[in-house]
C-alpha cells in the first residue's frame, strides 16, 4: 500500500510503500521529481526519469522523500542531469562511511520515513535555497504554458533556460513540459474524464497525441493505465499502473 503526506520541507512529500505478499514491482512514471529512498537498509537516490522505471529484485518496502522539480540538486550536491534515469547509492554522492551511518540511523528509527524527513531538513538548512526563477519555470510549465513563453517570462534566453534546466531538472524544459503535461492528463483520466477531453484539457492536440505520449513516457496504454488504476490500492499517482 502506498501512503504519502506533505513534508515539513516546502514542496516535498514523505511517502511509504508496503507491498502485498507476492505483489509485482510497481512501475514509477516520470513526474519531474527526484527522491531519496530507504529500502532494505540502503539509502538510494532516484534521479529524474524520462521513461517508466520498474524496480528490480521484486516488491520491497520503501520509505522516501520526494522533492519538487528542481529542488533536490542543491541538497544532494550534484546536477540532476548526472542522475537522469538512474538509481544510485547515496554513498556515491556523500561518501560511503557517511551514507552508511545515515542508513543505520534511518533503519533504527521507529519511523524510517520520518527519519528521512529529518535528514532532508538538516541538509536543507545548510544548502542553498531553491531558485525562485526555476520555481517560476515549473509553475508555468505545470500550468501548460509554452516553453518559449516561459523563457521570455522569466527573462532567460532559450539556451540559458535549457542549460539551467539540465542542472535543475535533469533534462531540457521541453522534456519537463511533456512530463508535466502527461501527469495533468493522467490526473484527468484518474478522475474519470473521457480520453478526448483529458487530452485537450491537459494541452495535447488530440487523444492520439496523448496515447503516443502515454506509451512513450509511461510505457503503457491509456486503457491499461485506467484499468489498473481502477484496481489500485492507493498507489503513487505518478507511479504504478498496477496495484502495490
Amino acid at each position: 500500500m502506498y501512503e504519502e503526506h506533505p513534508a515539513r520541507l516546502d514542496g516535498a512529500v514523505v511517502w511509504t510503500l508496503t507491498p502485498r505478499a507476492g505483489a509485482e514491482p510497481v512501475p514509477v512514471l516520470p513526474d519531474g521529481c527526484m527522491d531519496v529512498l530507504w529500502s532494505d537498509g540502503r539509502l538510494l537516490v532516484a534521479g529524474p526519469d524520462t521513461v517508466a522505471y520498474v524496480p528490480e529484485g521484486g516488491a520491497r518496502r520503501y520509505a522516501g522523500i520526494r522533492f519538487a522539480p528542481g529542488d533536490a540538486p542543491a541538497l544532494l550536491g550534484v546536477p540532476a542531469s548526472e542522475l537522469r534515469d538512474r538509481r544510485v547509492e547515496l554513498g556515491a554522492l556523500w561518501g560511503e562511511a557517511r551514507a552508511r551511518r545515515l542508513g543505520e540511523r534511518v533503519a533504527d528509527a521507529p519511523d524510517p520515513a520520518a527519519a528521512l524527513e529529518a535528514l532532508a531538513l538538516r541538509r536543507a538548512a545548510d544548502a542553498p535555497a531553491p531558485d525562485p526563477l526555476l520555481q517560476a519555470v515549473v509553475r508555468r510549465l505545470r500550468a501548460g504554458r509554452p516553453v518559449a513563453e516561459t523563457a521570455e517570462a522569466v527573462g532567460l534566453g532559450a539556451r540559458q533556460l535549457h542549460r539551467r534546466s539540465l542542472d535543475a531538472f535533469g533534462y531540457g524544459p521541453k522534456t519537463l513540459a511533456r512530463i508535466l503535461r502527461l501527469q495533468r492528463a493522467l490526473a484527468l483520466v484518474r478522475a474519470g474524464v473521457p480520453y478526448p477531453e483529458a487530452a485537450l484539457g491537459a494541452g495535447c492536440v488530440d487523444q492520439a497525441h496523448l496515447a503516443r505520449e502515454t506509451r512513450a513516457l509511461a510505457g503503457t496504454t491509456l486503457s491499461a493505465y485506467a484499468s489498473a488504476w481502477a484496481k489500485r490500492e492507493t498507489p503513487h499517482p505518478s507511479g504504478s499502473s498496477t496495484t502495490a
